[in-house]
């Protein structure tokens, strides 16, 4: 028999594919469930698995290596995507892939499975990660050839073949959950006039029943890195679900999105990133205090390019690798506190402090001081706009050259 290792979350998706890889293929089916922060969701995850017809379902805790290693570059960088998404998703997928393939080799696989539909961007990070480590191996897209073609063909099959599923007609969104976020597509968000149903939101409270007290927090970074929460040192993983609380109970990092999608189509997503957003505003506040304006310029070049990367499932890259080398020279001054006061949904910088500040109150006073003569500014000015004086006194010089009664060309 063959041996196909299926990329496994325990959703309908998947679920589904267990008995259908069953029946068209003479195959023992692998599945890995890969923990990369869903919490209770992955509750019984193998015995669904071996009930749905799987040989063996291997259940990874990934947590800390995808916020240390995915995450935390990504926000160093601070890649985003559509102005606003901040990537929960793109960057979960080439962890659970590679992790994936690394149990195929184990269990002497000879096919690669995953759930992604054909209309997706995950089809795209999987395979590319498949190319990058398993090219040898055949891979099974299940949604590229079957007749299902809808969530209720999926419902459908599950009922029909016993699979115990959570998804029902009424409540049909599309989740992808990790340690990061939260992205909900599907059902009624299908219509981009259509605003998210208030019990959609699973990780967030509303902006309008959030405290009516606002709250501060206070963020520090080591080069670039999150290190302390209102002071007090915490591990990668606890850091992220400390701000994850601190920022749900606030109302804060619900992103509603019309998305342009890899594959050509625009598509609806609504995300909620709570610990994430409020890293993103302390990282950014931070790195503007402490870097100077062509460099920030610089990476703000790069964010774009490396938020587009990590979408489009470029990750295991040379143009990744040259990115961090730029993002890690740029984050060694990255060190410093910032402090954000939270209140119904927004997001307030309170404060910021680090002691590689380029800020110099002795130059920017409005009071008296003795660094800087504001005299030298009219010869930073007569030269600065040196290249505009010359260009209006040489076509003053044509238009007064011109004959009586014709217009000079400026």
């Amino acid at each position: 028999m063959s041996t196909i290792v299926l990329a496994y979350s325990g959703g309908l998706d998947t679920s589904i594919i267990v008995p259908w890889l069953k029946e068209h293929y003479d195959a023992r089916v692998i599945c890995v469930a890969a923990d990369v922060g869903q919490g209770d969701e992955l509750e019984g995850v193998r015995a669904k698995a071996i009930a749905s017809g799987a040989d063996e379902c291997f259940v990874e805790d990934l947590r800390e290596e995808f916020v240390t290693d995915y995450i935390w570059p990504t926000l160093r960088a601070g890649a985003t995507y559509g102005r606003k998404y901040l990537l929960g998703t793109s960057m979960a997928r080439p962890l659970i892939a590679r992790k994936q393939v690394e149990i195929a080799r184990q269990v002497g696989a000879t096919a690669l499975a995953h759930g992604c539909t054909g209309k997706g961007n995950d089809q795209v990070r999987f395979e590319l990660t498949y190319a990058a480590f398993a090219p040898d191996l055949p891979v099974i897209a299940p949604w590229r050839c079957w007749d299902i073609r809808s969530r209720e063909d999926a419902i459908a099959y599950a009922q029909a073949h016993g699979v115990p599923i959570t998804a029902t007609k009424e409540k049909i969104y599309s989740r992808d959950r990790n340690i990061w976020h939260i992205s909900h597509e599907g059902g009624v968000l299908e219509d981009p006039a259509a605003s998210p149903p208030a019990d959609l939101f699973m990780l967030s409270t509303s902006p309008e029943e959030a405290p009516d007290e606002s709250e501060e927090v206070t963020i520090g970074f080591d080069k670039g890195t999150p290190v302390t929460v209102n002071g007090r040192a915490l591990g990668a993983v606890a850091l992220l679900s400390t701000l994850n609380a601190i920022g749900g109970r606030h109302g804060v990092g619900r992103i509603d999105l019309v998305e342009d999608r890899l594959v050509g189509m625009k598509s609806r997503g609504v995300y909620e990133t709570p610990g994430g957003s409020l890293l993103y505003a302390a990282h950014s506040e931070l790195e503007q205090l402490v870097l100077d304006r062509r460099t920030l310029a610089a990476k703000d070049l790069i964010a774009h390019s490396y938020g587009e990367l990590v979408y489009d499932g470029r990750w295991w890259s040379t143009e990744r690798d040259a990115y961090d080398a730029f993002v890690n020279v740029t984050q060694e001054r990255v060190s410093g506190e910032v402090t954000l006061r939270l209140f119904k949904g927004s997001i307030i910088v309170a404060g910021r402090s680090s002691e590689f500040a380029l800020y110099d109150e002795n130059f920017v006073t409005f009071g008296a001081d003795d660094v800087y003569n504001q005299a030298d500014a009219a010869g930073f000015i007569r030269l600065y706009g040196l290249s505009t004086k010359v260009q209006a006194l040489r076509d003053k010089a044509r238009i007064d050259a011109a004959p009586s009664g014709k217009r000079a060309i400026a």
